[in-house]
């Protein structure tokens, strides 16, 4: 690419959002080019632990069978763990015969769907940090949108953020706003899995401590990904003694069980602690008039639920059609508009019941006492955990989880 260059769709943000929608829309001979600041891949803080549906979307995305394979590691459950001991083993409907929920080797799935992108035909540019977008602006040939590299700018037909929750984009068209959460910082980083590879899957957990949680989920090549998110009574000291002293202390206080007996604070670490904050962004809309946000972008809640991976994959996939009505041929600003209204409709037919049932979970475990309650409640009632198991993976209607007669069978005494 030139200074002064001009494409169909510029992307900001070279995650699993912003390659995969990349490789869409270059298979349907648009003209695209990602942006992405890191000169090369490296660990960030995000997710592994995914839902039997992010697979699904993986696949229709076109990534192969060998792919699939080779970033994902079965896990047949995820094991919520409460301070008071009660365990809940969410299955996600495994053990009904349906797919086993993954952890995900990001280091293996990041490259993988950036070689997609490019080998669909898209353009990549690593090293090449937006600072600014300005949305609307005329080139002489119909509205542009010019984002501003510091040495270069790129014109665009189309502009895309998915450049997560920080996203330069959402700020350039307004519509980025706080979320209504207290303060959390989330680390995640991978250690030695001291376990045989050749053992059967194993689960993963999910443990509930004092204003923190741990997430634990093996994944390919004989390593386990931690995830923990911090509340606020914990962040002065994480300023203080920094991020390694602080989450030893928090793992130090996760019971070792008989199926899992190892000592992950002592484990070998594979990489560096990388942390994330604030855990949580929302957004007055995903798309205007030549612009749209896909993946954490377009708003990202604390990841208790685990389902980042799965969203930006579904995402792109709403996106899309949206953006190739928007460019079609004879189109103007009105047609961009309708378009760009109509992924915002299809984003939130999808997603908004999901987002009230994780601001239920929020509100549990903002009370420790009702997340107690409600975890012995599904602990004890086969059907109600069934169901919830359902619900967060994806499978079945989120409503499903706000249905009256769920919510009396799961808190009914």
């Amino acid at each position: 690419m030139t200074p002064g260059d001009v494409v169909d769709v510029a992307i900001v943000g070279a995650g699993p959002a912003g390659t995969t929608l990349a490789a869409a829309l270059a298979r349907r001979g648009v003209d695209v080019l990602v942006l992405e600041r890191s000169p090369a891949w490296h660990w960030r803080a995000g997710g592994v632990f995914a839902s039997p549906a992010a697979v699904a979307a993986l696949r229709r995305a076109g990534s192969s069978e060998a792919t699939v394979r080779a970033v994902t590691q079965q896990i047949p459950a995820m094991r919520l763990e409460t301070p008071a001991g009660t365990t809940v083993r969410l299955t996600y409907g495994a053990d009904a015969g349906r797919p086993m929920a993954v952890g995900f080797d990001r280091s293996a799935l990041d490259p993988a769907l950036e070689r997609l992108a490019i080998e669909s035909g898209a353009s990549i540019e690593r090293g090449s940090t937006v600072h600014a977008v300005r949305l609307g602006r005329s080139s002489g040939s119909g509205t542009r949108h010019l984002l501003d590299l510091g040495d270069r700018e790129v014109a665009a037909r189309v502009v895309v953020g998915a450049d997560g929750t920080h996203s330069v984009v959402a700020r350039a068209a307004g519509v980025a706003r706080p979320a209504r959460l207290p303060p959390r910082v989330g680390l995640t980083w991978h250690v030695t899995d001291p376990r045989p590879e050749t053992d059967p899957p194993v689960d993963a957990r999910m443990v509930v401590g004092r204003d923190a949680y741990v997430g634990l989920a093996r994944v390919p090549g004989g390593r386990l990904n931690i995830g923990v998110v911090l509340g606020q009574s914990w962040l002065a000291g994480l300023r203080a003694e920094g991020a390694a002293p602080t989450v030893r202390r928090v793992l130090d206080a996760i019971p070792c069980r008989d199926d899992d007996p190892v000592d992950w604070g002592a484990a070998p670490v594979c990489d560096r602690i990388a942390g994330a904050s604030p855990l949580g962004m929302r957004v007055t809309r995903r798309a205007g008039p030549g612009w749209f946000l896909v993946g954490d972008a377009c708003g990202f809640l604390d990841p208790f639920t685990g389902e980042g991976i799965h969203r930006a994959l579904v995402s792109t996939e709403l996106a899309a059609p949206a953006i190739l009505a928007a460019l079609g041929r004879g189109r103007d600003d009105a047609d961009a508009a309708r378009a760009a209204a109509a992924y915002d409709r299809a984003m939130t037919r999808r997603f908004a019941t999901k987002d009230a049932v994780s601001w239920l979970v929020q509100t549990f475990l903002g009370r420790p006492r009702l997340f107690e309650y409600a975890a012995r409640r599904l602990a004890e009632r086969p059907r109600a955990r069934a169901t919830m198991g359902l619900v967060m993976g994806d499978l079945i209607p989120a409503s499903c989880g706000l249905d009256p007669r769920f919510l009396v069978a799961l808190l009914a005494p």
